[in-house]
């Protein structure tokens, strides 16, 4: 199984956590809105490090569990270390490929809630990812997906053409690896096609101010992200060197702001 596109090392656990604390209360709007409560129990599809699930356990408790898979052993490792010292025992994780989290979660089934945010944009299959969910459902279950459309819409303003350039190249990168950074656009489909009905659907744009904390979210993934860029040939050192320059010039324009990716929320049920 190739890489995780962004990696898996200790500076990209960390930048998961950050991303998480600046969506969270997003995240909990969803939870909440699919009846997320304790006793429930819960499958964390493409878990990471487990930063999104230690918010899901302590709200379940002791009387619901908490399961997630991700394809790296070093997130399923961090996971359970972290659920470990949390006292949080009715939370785990497993590695396993989510194409076939059917068999990797079976055990652990049925589940009254499953979540995916940022994982589908990823993977070469959606549907077999949510069509193998929606089986792992109970019935009356909810799916909750946050995921991208439109991502190539995140601009600068004022718009600079080198780091226009940079999101192609981020996007440009997804797709060649067999994902689809607009993943979002064919989810309505996908799920009717598992058996789901659509309860909710959401559309969460952001944008930032180069004083605000948001601002964050995107600086630390150009810093992890971009010099991989350069390394497999999708930008070159100057362009890269560009981009890198464009992001400063912003940050130090207090009339600057970033325009964020679009984060569309669905929630779907099982009959």
């Amino acid at each position: 199984m190739p890489e995780y596109v962004l990696g898996t090392d200790e500076q990209e656990r960390i930048r998961l956590g950050l991303q998480h604390r600046l969506w969270s209360a997003c995240a909990h709007q969803a939870w909440e809105r699919a009846g997320l409560r304790p006793e429930w129990r819960v499958l964390d599809v493409g878990c990471g490090p487990g930063w999104a699930s230690l918010d899901m356990a302590q709200i379940v408790g002791p009387a619901g569990s908490v399961f997630g898979v991700d394809e790296s052993d070093r997130y399923v490792q961090w996971f359970n270390q972290a659920m470990s010292a949390a006292g949080l025992p009715w939370a785990s994780a497993v590695p396993g490929d989510v194409h076939q989290i059917a068999l990797a979660a079976a055990g652990e089934a049925p589940f009254d809630m499953g979540y995916v945010r940022w994982v589908l944009c990823f993977v070469q299959d959606p549907g077999t990812v949510v069509a193998q969910v929606a089986e792992l459902l109970k019935p009356g279950g909810r799916l909750v997906i946050q995921d991208y459309f439109n991502y190539e819409c995140m601009s600068l303003a004022p718009r600079r053409e080198a780091f226009s350039r940079g999101i192609q190249a981020v996007a440009q990168s997804w797709r060649d690896r067999g994902g689809n950074p607009d993943v979002m656009g064919g989810m309505p489909a996908l799920l009717r096609k598992a058996g789901l009905r659509i309860i909710h659907r959401e559309v969460i744009q952001r944008f930032a101010h180069p004083h605000e904390q948001m601002w964050t979210w995107p600086t630390v993934f150009w810093k992890t992200f971009m010099p991989r860029l350069e390394e497999a040939g999708y930008l070159t050192a100057q362009q890269h060197q560009a981009f890198d320059q464009a992001w400063a010039d912003a940050t130090n324009d207090p009339d600057s702001f970033i325009h964020l990716p679009t984060v569309y929320e669905l929630i779907a049920e099982k009959p």
